[in-house]
């Protein structure tokens, strides 16, 4: 891995954007797992119509941010954002978990019969996403890298796709069986909800390129980054 050098104002506005980053990711994937009770549909061009969960619309999102912060900061950064997802998703269920457990008042406009029925779901569905996610992101990250080192830092394009597919399937296949397992959803569902969701993601992951690209753009611009190089800011925070 080639190491950019910085200086201490680019030093300290790399790790400014690094948690920028981070946070966007953790609130794109807590709140995927607050809403996805709710279902909707749109038909692409007549071509297909698809009927997913809007707790799909923020998730690609989380691998969009991976991806910028593997190209940048490099592979360690990408899975300590991971792991900093799977903490958050734990302690937004125990927030939930103690919410739901204490009795609403009369004059509630919400009540725990309706709190249950948005939010009752919610451990189940975080507890599936988080082994979901944990397959798929570290799936995504490796293989994002593994394209890296071949194409020594160049076809970026082909390491987000061929990383974001794959990753992709097995964290909407891996969700949807244990929330069919556990009963949230019916399994003559499977199969369309499957194919919807991965559909979607790769349309998603193929929508996402030019972000990915315009994003890394300015982040090497900023910095003086060449191809191939990385941020290490935990190298440069010893100096």
């Amino acid at each position: 891995m080639l190491v950019a050098k910085l200086t201490l104002k680019d030093r300290l506005l790399a790790q400014r954007i690094y948690l920028i980053l981070g946070a966007l990711f953790i609130a794109s994937l807590v709140v995927s797992n607050l809403i996805f009770q709710k279902f909707f549909s749109f038909d692409f061009f007549g071509i297909y119509t698809f009927e997913l969960s809007v707790g799909i619309l923020p998730y690609p999102i989380t691998f969009l941010i991976t991806d910028i912060i593997s190209e940048v900061y490099g592979k360690r950064k990408a899975n300590q954002v991971v792991t900093a997802g799977i903490f958050a998703s734990v302690f937004s269920m125990g927030i939930i978990y103690v919410s739901s457990a204490v009795p609403a008042t009369e004059w509630s406009p919400v009540s725990d019969a309706l709190f249950n029925k948005v939010f009752g779901a919610t451990v189940v569905a975080v507890f599936a996403s988080m082994m979901a996610y944990l397959l798929a992101q570290y799936i995504d990250i490796s293989i994002f890298h593994f394209w890296k080192r071949l194409t020594k830092g160049k076809h970026l394009w082909l390491r987000n796709n061929f990383s974001t597919f794959l990753s992709q399937f097995v964290d909407t296949f891996t969700v949807l069986v244990l929330l069919c397992s556990f009963g949230k959803i019916e399994w003559h569902l499977f199969a369309g909800l499957l194919l919807s969701g991965f559909l979607f993601k790769v349309l998603v992951a193929a929508a996402d390129t030019p972000f990915l690209y315009a994003a890394v753009y300015v982040l090497r611009r900023r910095f003086g980054l060449k191809i191939g190089e990385e941020i290490d800011l935990e190298k440069e925070e010893t100096k």
